[in-house]
């Protein structure tokens, strides 16, 4: 593979969790210079008035499975500009290399021979159960986090996690965009033999104004959620952690 000099430049940058101020500094320095931005639907809007006058915004997001792009709309759209000599700044939600197809985009980059750069982003995996009062591990109740998605992709002909598997292990469970799923995926676990009783919380639009928490366990999340209207983008935390948040309460 071989970079062409007439070529530009990628950046895939994390816009982190779900507040402005909660990208790194480097992200919003990038967003500043770039002459593209090709954005996801789960920033916050207020980072793109980062941008420099005159710079191209590109919204490719989805929502629920409903894609403005698709992601190989997208791919095609990061090497043209690229292509262009463009400084090209692609903005995911959270961290690009956790569920966000960034590893995807930078196979195709590399393999088109364009320069692309990693900007790492929080990610609401862990940031969002920490603001709500849930930190993912604790030396008393949990010394493992598995991150999970809790919606695989619709082209993969059965389904790949092993939820047997994953109900046996004693740490802290996060799902991400599992909402539409909760209740199978709860039910799931419950299956494979966690404990029923297990504490659960449910995080609506973390790292927003708009941040809701609600707890249950693994037996009635599903039904709490129904009742209260919560609904995506959430997170989704399964463990004894927990519990700690009766005594740390929000920590946004």
């Amino acid at each position: 593979m071989t970079v062409s000099s007439s070529d530009g430049i990628v950046y895939l940058v994390g816009a982190g969790p779900g507040a402005a101020d909660l990208i790194t500094v480097r992200g919003r320095d990038l967003l500043s210079r770039a002459d593209t931005i090709v954005h996801d639907s789960l920033i916050a809007m207020e980072l793109l008035s980062h941008a420099r006058d005159g710079a191209e915004i590109i919204d490719v997001g989805k929502r629920g499975g409903n894609h403005k792009v698709r992601q190989e709309e997208t791919n095609r759209l990061l090497v043209e500009k690229a292509r262009a000599g463009k400084m090209v700044v692609r903005l995911k939600g959270g961290d690009p290399f956790l569920f966000g197809r960034g590893g995807e985009e930078a196979e195709i980059l590399r393999a088109e021979g364009i320069e692309v750069h990693i900007v790492p982003g929080i990610t609401s995996a862990i940031s969002v159960p920490g603001l709500a009062g849930i930190p993912v591990t604790h030396r008393d109740l949990a010394s493992t986090v598995t991150l999970v998605t809790g919606h695989e992709g619709a082209h993969k002909e059965k389904e790949i996690i092993d939820w047997s598997r994953l109900a046996s292990l004693d740490g802290t469970i996060v799902l991400l965009m599992g909402m539409s799923n909760l209740r199978r995926n709860m039910t799931f676990l419950v299956e494979g033999g966690r404990d029923p009783s297990t504490p659960v919380a449910v995080i609506e639009k973390g790292a927003t104004p708009d941040q809701r928490t609600v707890t249950g366990t693994l037996e009635d999340i599903a039904d709490v959620c129904e009742g209260e209207g919560i609904g995506s983008p959430a997170i989704i935390v399964v463990g004894d952690v927990v519990s700690l948040r009766e005594r740390l309460g929000d920590l946004s």
